[in-house]
């Protein structure tokens, strides 16, 4: 297994991204100011994307694996290396998601706490309804981790 950082032609990855993110305009307001990691196990497996929100805080922005890799732990190996990678740079990682159990418990798993909430992020700042699990998505929830 290889995790590498990209630093070029990070669009070539839009496919796994919009998994985690189904709209390429929102991917576009992180992607190339973020850092990009994607995690090899003979092929790709995961990608995740960290933007820097201020001196002591960064945020996952993407996180996704294929799904028909779900459930192998490719995607907390590649939240534990960002972890090894931004421990001492950052105080705290954040990350935003849709009020889904499955999603919440994978992050509190990996040690992440909810934090807070933004009323109707999903339904203000995308042009289409989304939904998980038959759910729509209103509210993003933030967590966050002390590195």
């Amino acid at each position: 297994m290889e995790i590498k950082s990209i630093y070029e032609n990070k669009k070539q990855f839009m496919d796994l991204l919009l998994l985690a993110d189904e709209q390429e305009s929102m991917i576009d307001k992180y992607l190339e100011r973020g850092d990009f990691f994607a995690l090899y196990d003979s092929d790709l497996k995961s990608v995740c994307v960290v933007t820097r929100e201020s001196d002591d805080v960064c945020e996952l922005k993407n996180i996704a694996t294929y799904e028909k890799w779900h459930g192998n732990g490719y995607g907390s190996k590649l939240l534990h290396h960002i972890f090894s990678h931004y421990k001492g740079k950052y105080k705290t990682m954040l990350v935003g998601t849709g009020d889904s159990p499955w999603i919440l418990q994978f992050y509190e798993k990996n040690g992440f706490r909810i934090s807070h909430r933004v009323k109707d992020f999903f339904t203000d700042n995308y042009d289409h309804p989304m939904f998980d699990n038959g759910i729509q998505l209103m509210d993003m929830i933030y967590l966050s981790k002390n590195l």
